[in-house]
């Protein structure tokens, strides 16, 4: 039960973060300023810790979500939080280095992730060009 609650709480903090993409506000500025650098490396970092938990959450759960191909994944907490995070940042901005392969479903996630870690830039690009049409 208490797996189901942090993966619901994980995912609505993810899907928040990325929902100020697409709600009506100004960006500050018409070029890329501080404060849109920082608005932006804020949502990588939620998405990134949040799908990173979703796969400590899994593979703590019994389902095999990646297999780590340098070490075993059988070590202590700390080392699995950092290859969930790992794991998570490579998939997110797509360099995919293949020490760590995502298995079962962790495919399909490793999947969805990469498609917002496409989605993320271009919608932050979008907007900032519209606002800027919007003020002409």
């Amino acid at each position: 039960m208490v797996f189901y609650i942090f993966l619901v709480l994980i995912v609505f903090c993810m899907i928040m973060s990325l929902r100020t993409l697409f709600i009506p506000h100004r960006l500050k500025g018409k070029k890329l300023s501080f404060e849109n650098f920082m608005y932006l490396a804020f949502i990588y970092v939620t998405v990134m810790l949040g799908f990173g938990l979703i796969y400590i959450l899994l593979e703590f759960n019994g389902y095999p979500v990646f297999m780590d191909g340098t070490i075993g994944f059988d070590e202590n907490f700390l080392s699995q939080l950092e290859t969930g995070f790992y794991f998570s940042a490579v998939t997110l901005f797509s360099v995919g280095y293949g020490d760590i392969a995502p298995i079962g479903i962790g495919r399909m996630i490793s999947v969805l992730e990469a498609l917002i870690g496409y989605t993320i830039p271009a919608a932050f690009v979008f907007r900032a060009v519209f606002d800027i049409e919007n003020k002409l």
